[in-house]
């Protein structure tokens, strides 16, 4: 599907050094034209802090320095007033040519951010999952190209991957304008600062307080999404859910919840269903109720116990689970229809295996609780036949060893996997069409950079504690087709041998919490092909790597101590 193209040069983003440059270019040289004074440097936190709302925006910085300049200084030189002062909502209008110039599917897109919190991260799955339960797009399958749109056009910006992104608060604001001028949608506050809609409303979000909300039902059959945000109080009897008689989305994730009542089952239209990072402790049995139910989010609710009549929900689709507690033996085999499933206990999986081949549609599969006296190779073995599975994420228990992973490599069809948990070696025998590798507290002795530079297809690789030696050796012929490399917390690292030619390919580097590494080959990623660097280090060692000659030839550098 492709996508249109648009004029974005303005919108493409600033890191904060840059964006700081920008700022101070643009106040400076308007007041020196108007003979006034330049910016004064003792209120540069203050500066700074309200610049983050511009978001790396260059449109939006100018506009702001504009609007300082225009004020005019007091002969007191009233700096921090106007700080405070700055109004955001003209820059808003800036934005408009861009944003009149989205597809419509995308400008559909685009107004859904109105429903999530500000500086929240934003994850790709829950994303098209709302996108696609509210009709915005037909199927998930379609859902790729408009994500990377956004992207192109720097109306969401890319965290973590392909997998989560960010929105600047300026944008935030401006999907939630726009998204009350077109997608008959609301806030509703219990600060009083609400404004009542005269008719019904499709798409809602409250934002709630401790302080006890009132809320009327009045209005609520046509209702579609409902999305609650803030500290987690918020009264309702058991009569509350009846009222949503054409609700398919309801998302209180990160809300305190700690009970979900039995009417919940009454939304018979339901079909995303959000308890992310939550404290409840069980789930009611009126969960069958929910026929058409295709997203179940429940991960991170610590030891929530799940009723059994959640395995007789066919209509499932995407179902996240962590830590949970089944008074039976679960049926996850039943629901044919999984195409998500994480994360579930291996003893959970070994209990069905001969059922696991039921799961044909399934493309991402989280196991927890690995150790080693886990029997992986009959689980491997029955995954094996399983042709949809691209994703596999495997955790181990606390903080056991996790078991033998060497029959890793059966599993031909797995381009992305994850290992999560202490290995006392690297399996020798990964997946070969792996894009995508994460290994976190792995603990390796042996560096693992030789093995796994041996991947023809490997793209992306993220080390985090998974390595405790001191030092790294790339092969002259390792990691031929690597993008991205990200190494986190090797405590103990201190350099990185890399031949001239090996990761030529690579783009993006970034290193965090590696205190003792303090070069970099100038061979990691030849001047012509890194196109950022993001590390986070120590104040001796940041100013060091800033005076290498090669960071003036990357395009994005972020180095902070």
């Amino acid at each position: 599907m492709e996508m249109p193209v648009f004029d974005v040069h303005e919108m493409k983003t600033l890191d904060s050094k840059k964006s700081w440059q920008l700022f101070l270019k643009t106040i400076n040289h308007g007041n020196k034209l108007m003979g006034e004074h330049k910016f004064p440097m003792k209120f540069e936190r203050m500066g700074k802090q309200m610049l983050r709302k511009c978001g790396g925006l260059p449109l939006a910085i100018k506009e702001v320095g504009k609007q300082l300049v225009e004020k005019k200084l007091s002969r007191r030189g009233e700096w921090e007033q106007l700080l405070e002062s700055v109004d955001f909502g003209s820059t808003l209008k800036l934005l408009e040519p861009f944003y009149n110039k989205l597809d419509p599917k995308l400008d559909s897109c685009f107004l859904s951010m109105a429903f999530f919190k500000e500086n929240t991260t934003l994850r790709a799955e829950k994303l098209t999952q709302i996108w696609v339960v509210g009709g915005v797009v037909d199927s998930e399958d379609e859902c790729k190209p408009y994500l990377d749109g956004l992207v192109n056009e720097s109306f969401i910006a890319v965290k973590d991957k392909s997998t989560e992104y960010s929105m600047n608060t300026l944008l935030h604001m401006l999907s939630i304008q726009k998204a009350e001028e077109k997608l008959s949608f609301e806030i509703q506050r219990n600060n009083g600062n609400n404004r009542p809609s005269e008719s019904p409303r499709h798409h809602r979000v409250i934002i709630c307080s401790r302080d006890k909300f009132n809320y009327s039902t009045d209005k609520d059959k046509l209702l579609i999404s409902l999305f609650f945000h803030g500290g987690g109080y918020f009264d309702t009897n058991s009569s509350y859910w009846k009222s949503f008689e054409q609700l398919k989305i309801l998302d209180l994730e990160d809300f305190g919840l700690k009970t979900l009542p039995e009417t919940i089952g009454t939304l018979m239209e339901l079909r995303y269903l959000g308890l992310r990072n939550n404290y409840l402790q069980e789930l009611p049995d009126s969960l069958g109720c929910l026929e058409k139910l295709e997203v179940l989010d429940i991960a991170q609710n610590f030891m929530v116990e799940v009723p059994d009549i959640i395995w007789e929900i066919c209509s499932l689709r995407h179902l996240y689970l962590s830590n949970v507690i089944c008074r039976k033996p679960s049926k996850i085999a039943a629901l044919q229809n999984l195409k998500t499933l994480t994360y579930v206990s291996v003893d959970n999986l070994t209990y069905e295996l001969s059922d696991l081949k039921m799961l044909r549609f399934l493309e991402k599969l989280g196991i927890e609780e690995l150790d080693g006296n886990s029997d992986v190779s009959k689980l491997f073995v029955a995954l094996a036949v399983l042709e949809s599975l691209k994703h596999l994420i495997l955790r181990g228990y606390r903080f056991r060893s996790m078991p033998c992973l060497d029959e890793l490599g059966i599993l031909r069809s797995v381009r992305t996997l994850k290992l999560d948990g202490l290995l006392s070696r690297l399996p020798s025998n990964l997946p070969r069409k792996i894009e995508s590798l994460t290994l976190i507290d792995s603990c390796l002795d042996e560096d693992p950079m030789p093995l796994l530079g041996k991947l023809p297809k490997l793209k992306y690789l993220k080390l985090r504690n998974a390595y405790t030696g001191q030092e790294m050796v790339i092969l002259h012929d390792g990691f031929v087709s690597l993008k991205a490399l990200c190494i986190e917390e090797l405590w103990n690292l201190r350099n990185v041998q890399c031949p001239k030619y090996a990761m030529f390919g690579l783009q993006k580097l970034e290193i965090h919490d590696c205190p003792y590494l303090d070069t970099l080959s100038k061979t990691i990623g030849p001047k012509n092909r890194l196109k950022e660097l993001k590390m986070v280090t120590t104040k001796s060692i940041a100013t060091k790597i800033k005076n290498l000659d090669l960071i003036s030839e990357i395009g994005i550098v972020n180095i902070n101590p």
